[in-house]
């Protein structure tokens, strides 16, 4: 029955058994022993939760590495892609034709709207820059924990201190 408990469950039933052995006055040895007995059942679980654990972690890890491969592999059939269609645009110009029309699509020289070509950016003036807006400043967060832990007061901070769970 108790293998069928999540991990929560069994820990909230090692705390009751835990309370209550508090409350009864039992020599310490048989306190000891009843919690390694309960605690087994804990760790099995919790073992059990960190291989899975692992498991999910290296799946990420595999579609992360799957992703970049899938990224590199687009970029290049992009890249051909876009070199096909400069390749029969300069041939095409090449022999002076401008449309050829087929059953499948039309094949067309087009102008392209006016682009402006910036040769001497220094001489432009400045009503046609764009200035953008400052970053918004950062809370150095280094500073403020060296500040902290110097014991300084920085207001609207504090140091704290948490945990993790390491899986070796």
């Amino acid at each position: 029955m108790k293998n069928d408990l999540a991990l929560y469950q069994i820990a909230d039933l090692y705390l009751q058994d835990l309370q209550a052995l508090a409350d009864l006055d039992l020599p310490d040895q048989v306190v000891a022993d009843t919690l390694e007995g309960l605690a087994g059942e804990l760790e099995v679980k919790a073992t059990n939760v960190a291989a899975f654990t692992l498991n999910l972690e290296a799946s990420a890890k595999a579609i992360k590495e799957a992703e970049a491969k899938m990224a590199a592999r687009r970029k290049a059939i992009e890249n051909r892609a876009a070199h096909l269609r400069a390749y029969i645009k300069a041939n095409l110009e090449r022999c002076g034709i401008q449309k050829i029309e087929g059953p499948h699509f039309l094949l067309a020289i087009r102008k392209n709207p006016p682009a402006v070509a910036v040769e001497a950016p220094e001489l432009v003036p400045i009503e046609y820059m764009r200035i953008p807006p400052p970053p918004p400043p950062e809370i150095d967060k280094k500073a403020v924990a060296d500040a902290l832990k110097a014991g300084k007061d920085v207001p609207g901070c504090r140091l704290e201190q948490g945990t993790r769970l390491e899986i070796k």
